[in-house]
């Protein structure tokens, strides 16, 4: 990606934070260090959005307590867990918790790389797609509750005839409507107008 989410790396081992912001600052990520839980907490409200780089042992809040902590605040934070003491029940809770990733230690700096790169593809693909449905929603909203009734009886497949006798109107009006609704969501199809009336409620 052009525009890189920075990393947060919290760890309390000091080797470990200043041999992981080295490499990743050297692969071009911007990362912030964090010696334990709680100091990442008392800084949340000044960061924005990034990546975490979280080990599970630590010195008091542990890295599970970390993420469970952020899920209470709502913060949808990527998480990747590294462990030198990982086990599967450890792994597979971080997982259903939300967790991208969990690499136990001793692992290749290629492979944090690797699962950073992944998140940041996965989290680009999901604002891609609320992008999407937001710019849907604003062209929804232009029009009209009588549109909106035959973009309804348009997606379900029915005929101008058809919408014409359901609305009791003529079906020069429903072509009239059915026009305006094509122009105002930008639909160059009836498929593609099919797709975009899942986001309109």
């Amino acid at each position: 990606m052009d525009a890189k989410l920075p990393v947060f790396l919290v760890d309390d081992d000091a080797a470990v934070r200043d041999a992981l912001s080295l490499y990743l600052e050297g692969t071009g990520f911007t990362v912030k260090t964090f010696d334990s839980a709680e100091t990442f907490l008392d800084e949340i409200e000044e960061m924005g959005l990034g990546v975490l780089v979280l080990d599970q042992r630590m010195t008091g809040m542990s890295g599970l307590e970390l993420q469970s902590e952020l899920k209470t605040r709502s913060l949808d934070m990527p998480t990747i867990f590294i462990s030198g003491h990982g086990d599967v029940p450890m792994s597979v809770r971080a997982m259903k918790e939300g967790a991208a990733d969990f690499l136990e230690k001793p692992f290749r700096n290629s492979d944090l790389l690797a699962s950073i790169e992944q998140v940041l593809a996965e989290y680009a693909a999901k604002m891609g797609d609320y992008l999407h449905q937001a710019r849907v929603t604003v062209k929804c909203n232009r029009l009209s509750p009588r549109e909106k009734q035959v973009m309804e009886y348009i997606v379900r497949g029915l005929s101008n005839k058809n919408i014409a006798q359901l609305m009791d109107v003529s079906i020069r009006t429903v072509e009239a409507h059915r026009g305006r609704v094509m122009e105002k969501m930008d639909a160059r199809s009836l498929p593609d107008l099919v797709r975009m009336a899942d986001f309109c409620v």
